[in-house]
């Protein structure tokens, strides 16, 4: 049933007839089969979220039956150091976006090329990684699998200040070893919805040690330069900064008065991980992510460049029967049953899939109707304290209205 309304015969000619610029094709929303009435009533809502202080800009993207046929801009990049407005060419801090864009994705080839299993225990790839023990002794491993559904058990995230004090920044081999032998094992492994940060620093490690090479390497060329993608890549912090950073919308503003641009947000990833992190580190604009999106809901391929096979993007967005049924993820990916803030009131919930970042990112995928719905906003500048709850929900809703 996910494939019999994806691949319909009118992509085909959508594709053809639309006017094709870098990425993904554009095209206007009556020829793509979406109402542009409707589509307009994002406007309003944008713009309005932006005027009560939610965040001082956004750019939307709708992408249907693999067309970009909704993209614009509002408001402004930037309020400190000063006032610069938004284009749909800026780069957004993905935030944990990345743990679906980067990690997942290179978690799934890897799955799919027979170097890593989704039933094999991390400690097969990390020794000493310690399993979940009751108090009456029992055992259970904890799987690639219980880290991809947030099911480990293991803590949510750590104290970043408390672990550099110990170890120091920039030590990610001693994050690794740290979740390994000392982090929490709070709940049987598969019973229990517990989203972590440190499930997709573990399955980075995983990657990095199957494949002998660092994650935002690995991820640059298997997947966004795979897809020809132009703005989307980790930034290291041991590397020069790219052309790209003036693209990017920046974040929260640090103690020296000046704003993170370019510089992953998330403290794990930026204090300890140095920008090359799997629960965030990704920088990406809307065409990127609409093209990304599309691949998705064409089973992993864009114009000839696949990145997963029609059977592995299925396995990715399946929920584990394997899982108590509480637990509710797809792998990397959350189902949306319990996150009515971001999938909206319309949209039928049983094969939509998505994620959100901390920033104030989100993708919602919906196979049935061959719809994604991208938000990229900064909400966490110039301060932490806007909220793009209401507007994710809103423009979802708007969007799945316009379907026709």
């Amino acid at each position: 049933m996910y494939f019999k309304r994806i691949l319909i015969a009118c992509t085909v000619v959508l594709a053809l007839a639309c006017a094709p610029r870098t990425g993904i094709r554009r095209c206007s929303p009556q020829k793509a089969g979406m109402d542009p009435s409707r589509l307009a009533l994002i406007d309003s809502a944008v713009n309005a979220s932006i005027g009560h202080g939610d965040a001082p800009g956004a750019v939307v993207g709708i992408v249907h039956n693999g067309v970009l046929v909704y993209e614009k801009a509002f408001g402004n990049k930037s309020l400190v150091p000063s006032v610069e407005p938004m284009t749909v060419e800026n780069m957004f801090d993905l935030a944990s976006l990345s743990k679906c864009v980067g990690t997942t994705i290179s978690i799934m080839q890897l799955v799919e090329s027979g170097k890593v299993r989704l039933v094999d225990p991390v400690s097969r790839y990390i020794p000493g990684f310690k399993p979940w023990r009751s108090d009456e002794g029992e055992t259970v491993e904890i799987t690639v699998q219980h880290l991809l559904t947030h099911s480990s058990g293991l803590d949510a995230y750590i104290d970043v200040s408390a672990y550099v004090a110990t170890y120091g920044p920039g030590t990610s081999n001693e994050l690794v070893d740290y979740i390994a032998t000392c982090l929490g094992r709070n709940t049987r492994p598969g019973t229990k919805m517990v989203y972590s940060c440190l499930n997709f620093v573990t399955l980075q490690a995983i990657i990095e040690r199957v494949t002998g090479e660092r994650l935002c390497d690995y991820a640059q060329r298997e997947i966004f330069d795979a897809l020809g993608l132009k703005h989307t890549c980790y930034f290291p912090l041991d590397r020069e900064l790219s052309a790209l950073v003036q693209l990017c919308a920046p974040t929260e503003v640090q103690e020296d008065g000046l704003p993170l641009q370019g510089v992953v947000h998330d403290p794990i990833a930026r204090i300890i991980n140095r920008g090359n992190s799997g629960n965030a580190g990704v920088f990406s604009n809307v065409e990127d992510l609409a093209v990304i999106s599309a691949a998705l809901l064409n089973g992993g391929s864009w114009n000839g460049r696949r990145i997963l096979s029609p059977q592995t993007v299925r396995k990715m967005f399946e929920v584990p029967v394997v899982n108590d049924p509480s637990v509710a993820r797809a792998l990397g990916w959350d189902t949306l049953y319990l996150s009515p803030y971001t999938s909206g009131d319309i949209f039928e919930l049983e094969h939509l899939r998505g994620h959100t970042g901390y920033t104030g990112t989100s993708i919602i995928l919906d196979p049935d109707t061959s719809t994604a719905v991208i938000i990229l906003t900064n909400r966490v500048h110039p301060v932490d304290t806007g909220s793009v709850a209401r507007l994710r929900s809103t423009v979802a809703s708007i969007a799945a209205s316009a379907i026709r």
